[in-house]
This record gives C-alpha cells, structure tokens and sequence, in this order.
C-alpha cells in the first residue's frame, strides 16, 4: 500500500505502508514476477522503483521522469526475456521499455534510462487518442514477444517480436476495431489479457485452432469479447509467407455497465478457458470458454498436432495516413494488406476461413457488495480469483468442484483510532 508523504508512519498489522514520494496521485503499480521489486508510476509523469531487503523493508532504487504526463499502466516483463525490463503506457500516447543497468548507482535517475536517456523502444499511438491498455506475452518455446495495445478510439493492434535479445526488432501482425469509436468527452474503459497458456486448450486444438495462435480478452466499454488469430498465406516473389490475423471467437455477455477489468485463467488443461470481468454494476461474472464440435465438419486434429489448412489472399499495400507502406522481407507478410483491417469483424458462426467458432458461458455472477469493481485478477493455478473495487476490500473468490465459484475469505484494512477518554 502507497501512502502520501504526509501520512502516518503507523504501519497496521499484516500492511506495509510506503511513502511513495511522488508528487502526484499514484495512478499504477506492478510487482515483478519474483515480488521483490516494485514500481508505482503516477500523474507527475514519473516512474518509481523499490526493493525489498532482507528484513521486508522497501527501500527506493532509483526516479525518472517516464513520460511527460499521467503514466496509466505498468507492468514488469517476464524474467525469460530480461531479468529488469518495464513496460509504460502513458496519457503522452506512448508505450515505452525501460531496461535497467545495474552497473549504474541507485539514487541517480539513469538507472533505467541510461540508454541515451531514453527508453530501449517506444511506439506512439498512429492516432492523437492515447494507448488506454497493454498487455504482453512471452513463449520461452518460440522465444517470441507479442505486445497488444488498445487506444481510446477502441482500435486493438497486436505486435511481435522474435527476438529477446533485439526489444527493439517489433513487426505489427494485425489490428482491428473491436467497437465503435467513444464520443469526446464520454466516460470510456478498455483492457487488455493475453491467454497466459503457452498453447489453447486440446478442445480447442482439436476443432482446428492453432497451437501458436494467439488469445486474448478485451474490455470494450461495456462489452467484453474473445479474439483469436488464424492463420493466412500470402504469396510474396519467392513463395508464400504466414502471418496471424485476428477474429472475434466469441462474446461475454450480460454486462450493465463499463467492463474495468479483465482476466484469463491458467491452466486450461480442463478441456476449457475460464475468465472473468469486472464490471461498475458491482459484478464479477466468471465465464468458461469451450469450442463445440461442428457437427459435419471433421475436427481436423486427430494427432492433436496438426494446423487448419492455411487460406491464400492476394497480397496488397495498404494506406494509412497518406503514407504507403512497402516493407520488404519478413516484414512484408506482417505488413501486407488484410481483408478488414482496421474495421469491426463480427463473430463466423460456420468457421469460414480458418475461424473456430467459441461459445461463452457465464458459470458466476459475484457480487462484491453493490460497488462498482476495478481490478480482477486470478491465481497462477486459476483455481483463485481476486476481486477489488470502490468497497477498499479485496475479496477472494474459489472455485468449488462443481464448477461456479464462491467467496472464500475478505480482506481489508482498517485504522486503529485511539480513544480519549
């Protein structure tokens, strides 16, 4: 928990309070995959590290100025790729990494931007509307990096990166709008999770969905919806090339309000996904991905192992902005024009062109005492799934062995007020 410099030093029993020294509201936070470290970014534009010493204290590691306005997410990259790498997302409308050299002194403000003070990549949003999410995966089979962002105009876009030891080596795979573009000024919410499996459930793989295709959750104002990628051939002057394009699987409906948050479970060795939202009409829905059979279409996997047969389109250049794109090499089946880029796909019930058909089941609706809910998040096995909103508590939802989830413990924290008499 962060505290303003002004707050008392009383730590209550089972907190430790912070002093985080910004001069701003805090607005994201992040631990990083061991918990020893942490960062808090804030409205002053500035990103702040701690680290945990032996005794469970947390002293400051090091400042700087991140972006040149409120800093909206946080998140530590897997150790597989670098052992200190953070990503950034700011109202500024971009997305940074920051790579930390330990061989500099803590204290001094260069620790994570001693490449000529600036960070080891950073992208900015194609249109004046800011990056509102992010989410990263990482294949330590593949050794690739995807990255999807979604900016307030509601356009998602997906990223690659096949090398880890190159952050700055990034190819664009797809983007596509997942609703229609807010009015200004009009309240708006969009979040991003990448399916944390390392390949989809065998359900899924066995009625024709990749094993490398990618998965990923998405709150869109007040709808949430599954996207898959399929895969598509292009033909280039030497061959063909096989680039990802995404498509909405399915839809989680029921939602009365803004979707806050999303998440998606581990652990789909089940047969199906389970994920869940948070939602400002005071509910978590728990819902269960499955992939029904298609009837009088073959499943495609026996083996388990092979692909759906690959779809040829004709290879194009796209227009953005004025300016024509021509990459060449690798990039030029990454970049080549797709059917709907850049638009709204709707849901293809009969599985045309590579697409597999997802149904969403809502298992739970949770009640977290009538307040709007922000934050959800489950446990690295997805048998646990945490909850917290404009209640200040942090509620603990398991699953039973029926399938619908439950609360299992609260916790909150309260301030021990001295009494006079």
């Amino acid at each position: 928990m962060i505290m303003d410099e002004g707050s008392s030093d009383t730590e209550p029993e089972g907190f430790a309070l912070l002093q985080h020294g910004h001069r701003d509201m805090v607005e994201a936070t992040a631990f990083n995959t061991y918990g020893d470290r942490f960062a808090s970014g804030s409205v002053d534009g500035k990103i702040k590290v701690y680290n945990r010493h032996r005794d469970g204290s947390w002293v400051l590691c090091d400042t700087w100025g991140a972006h040149t306005s409120e800093i909206i997410e946080l998140e530590w990259l897997p150790p597989s790729i670098h052992p200190n790498l953070i990503a950034s997302i700011g109202a500024d409308g971009k997305f940074k990494l920051w790579v930390e050299d330990p061989t500099l002194q803590p204290g001094k403000g260069r620790r994570f931007n001693a490449h000529s003070n600036k960070p080891v990549w950073d992208l900015r949003s194609t249109s004046r509307s800011p990056f509102l999410s992010f989410a990263i995966k990482h294949n330590p089979e593949t050794r690739h990096t995807y990255l999807a962002l979604i900016n307030r105009n509601a356009l998602l876009s997906i990223w690659e990166n096949e090398e880890p030891e190159n952050m700055e080596g990034w190819n664009e795979i797809d983007r596509v709008n997942v609703c229609d573009r807010p009015s200004r000024g009009e309240e708006v919410s969009f979040k991003l999770a990448f399916d944390p499996n390392l390949e989809p459930c065998y359900n899924a793989v066995r009625q024709g969905v990749p094993r490398d295709a990618l998965g990923v959750i998405v709150a869109s104002m007040n709808k949430a919806s599954i996207w898959r990628t399929k895969e598509i051939s292009h033909p280039v002057s030497l061959g063909s090339t096989i680039t990802k394009e995404l498509y909405l699987a399915a839809e989680l409906k029921g939602h009365r309000g803004l979707v806050r948050d999303v998440a998606w479970a581990s652990g789909n060795t089940r047969g199906f996904d389970v994920v869940a939202t948070a939602c400002k009409d005071g509910f978590v829905r728990v819902y269960q991905i499955t992939t029904p059979s298609k009837g009088d279409i073959e499943s495609r996997s026996r083996e388990y192992a092979r692909v759906p047969d690959h779809f040829v389109v004709t290879a194009q250049r796209i227009t953005e902005n004025g300016v024509r794109n021509a990459p060449s090499g690798i990039g030029a089946g990454l970049a080549s024009a797709r059917p709907g880029t850049g638009v709204s796909r709707q849901p293809d019930a009969t599985g045309k062109d590579g697409e597999v058909p997802h149904a969403a089941t809502e298992v739970s609706r949770l009640e977290a005492d009538r307040a709007p809910v922000w934050r959800v998040e489950f446990d690295t096995d997805g048998q646990l799934l945490g909850s917290t909103g404009d209640d200040g508590k942090l509620s603990l939802w398991r699953r039973e062995p029926s399938g619908v989830w439950s609360k299992s413990s609260e916790l909150a924290m309260t301030r021990d007020v001295p009494i006079t008499l």
